[in-house]
């Protein structure tokens, strides 16, 4: 009976001498460490307001939403929200998941037809991939950002029905998708562009409304946007944005809408606050990229390999999964948090340390943090 555990006793002794062993960091509120890991790039996760509006919603509807969308979790709340997003997207309609993933997981699968071909960037996120798994569609990987290879596959798909999915800032590197080429591909072929704007919501684009509008494809009829709550915006949940029909078809057929309890009313209020600082928010967005920028100039100056910083992701490569633990350890024993990315979540086999800029870290903590990444690096 206990063979089970010793395979899987095996197979973490595997990881461990690969260097590719987890660990989770539990931290308490207030814990004083330089944020450069998390995604709060606004730093809107403890701002006033947003932490006003989710307790007030905390004091009238409870804990939690009591049920899945469809039976008792629905609020007004939740539909005010989807109202400002699809209105801040420029889409007719959106759709509030409980995660990000579980909007990606529920919009690849909707997206799929009988023989839909399904061609995706080698370097999209977990979640696309798994919704690319899980819709039993054929899956053309191409090449990270390789637009002739996406009009290749669409060319060879011979009529099919096809869907390119794609992130717009990749989460590993930070660097952005060629959304405007790759529309014209798409459209060219007759084919649906699905967009994960995770990382750029909030970020880029005018009012901070996301790449996907950034490239002028606000509302098109073939473009479907995907997004996460829980990064510039602070909160938690996710969204799908497109056609009044398409978001239809999500609410009578996403098993990861339909079967799943909905998002708490306090989480959505929260993010209906942050929405409306966000899109009032250029001044933050211009301290983001100042600060991006000064990350490449700081680190490329100490002969660190550094990814452009098209957004608020930066990755500065390791030499190695051990070498790159290392380093985000020496760097958290020094009071600043550093993402530490290695296989199997990096799609190139590299490792790295992924910075993220948090605009609600004072100037002076966010140099300082450049410092001990320096410091510390092997």
């Amino acid at each position: 009976m206990a063979d089970w555990l010793a395979a899987l006793d095996r197979r973490a002794e595997l990881r461990a001498k690969a260097g590719l062993t987890r660990r989770l960091h539990p931290r308490t509120a207030g814990d004083g460490v330089i944020d450069l890991a998390g995604n709060d790039y606004l730093g809107l996760a403890t701002h006033p307001d947003v932490i006003a509006a989710a307790a007030r919603a905390l004091a009238g509807y409870g804990l939690g939403a009591t049920g899945s969308r469809l039976i008792r979790g629905s609020t007004d709340a939740h539909h005010t929200l989807e109202e400002t997003l699809a209105g801040w997207l420029g889409t007719e309609r959106s759709l509030v998941f409980s995660s990000g993933y579980l909007a990606n997981l529920g919009a690849v699968r909707a997206l799929v037809r009988p023989r839909t071909l399904l061609i995706s960037d080698a370097h999209n996120h977990a979640s696309l991939i798994d919704g690319c798994r899980i819709s039993g569609a054929e899956t053309v990987v191409t090449p990270h950002a390789d637009v002739a290879a996406v009009a290749a596959a669409l060319t060879a798909a011979l009529g099919r029905p096809a869907v390119v999915v794609t992130e717009s800032v990749f989460s590993v590197d930070g660097d952005l998708a060629p959304l405007a080429r790759l529309h014209a591909t798409v459209r060219e072929h007759g084919a649906l562009l699905l967009v994960d704007d995770a990382h750029a919501l909030g970020v880029v684009g005018p009012d901070g409304a996301g790449a996907v509008a950034g490239a002028r494809l606000t509302g098109e009829p073939d473009v479907v946007v995907t997004a996460t709550l829980s990064k510039a915006l602070g909160g938690a949940g996710g969204v799908v944005a497109g056609p009044t029909e398409f978001i239809r078809h999500l609410v009578e057929t996403a098993r990861t809408f339909i079967y799943d309890t909905a998002l708490p009313p306090a989480v959505v209020a929260g993010v209906q606050a942050a929405v409306e600082l966000t899109c009032a928010g250029d001044g933050l967005r211009a301290e983001l990229a100042d600060r991006a920028a000064r990350v490449m100039d700081r680190l490329r100056a100490a002969g660190l390999e550094v990814s452009a910083a098209d957004a608020a992701v930066v990755s500065v490569t390791a030499p190695g999964p051990d070498a790159a633990t290392a380093w985000a350890t020496a760097c958290r024993d020094r009071g600043v948090a550093v993402g530490c990315f290695r296989p199997p979540s990096t799609p190139d086999n590299r490792s790295r340390l992924r910075l993220t800029i948090n605009a609600g870290v004072s100037r002076r903590d966010f140099e300082h943090a450049l410092e001990v990444i320096v410091e510390c690096a092997p």
